[in-house]
């Protein structure tokens, strides 16, 4: 009975130590598993600064080349403007040049057709003249 029961105290003892040692064992992965968890949580901080700090001058860069954007079309417009302009000019230009060529045509034919008919009246006249003799 005696050595059941030290056979009994020996297996409880080795029990109780199984369980020391597991207890020590499952601190120290708890204690690492910590210690990981606080080096995950700041690198997920600095990940999150960097982002924001990223997502801040991406933001930046868009702004300021919406900003250049709007330049480059606000130029556009204004040399749209002063070619349409310049067009609108020309054509007034060209539409004044083609009356004045058509007031020269018809003043030209005006004064020729006088002139031809001036002269075909003279020669019916000489003619008429050189029948009379």
């Amino acid at each position: 009975l005696s050595d059941l029961l030290d056979n009994r105290k020996q297996r409880i003892l080795s029990t109780i130590q199984n369980s020391e040692e597991l207890r020590r064992g499952t601190f120290e992965q708890l204690e690492k598993a910590q210690a990981q968890f606080q080096k995950v949580e700041l690198e997920a901080d600095e990940y999150r600064k960097n982002g924001y700090f990223e997502i801040e001058h991406e933001k930046e860069n868009l702004i300021n080349v919406t900003y250049e954007s709007l330049e480059q079309l606000e130029q556009y417009k204004k040399d749209t403007l002063r070619f349409e302009q310049q067009r609108a000019m020309y054509q007034v230009r060209q539409r004044i040049f083609e009356q004045a060529l058509q007031e020269a045509l018809g003043t030209l034919t005006s004064c020729l057709n006088n002139d031809l008919h001036f002269r075909t009246i003279r020669a019916n006249i000489g003619i008429l003249e050189a029948m009379e003799e």
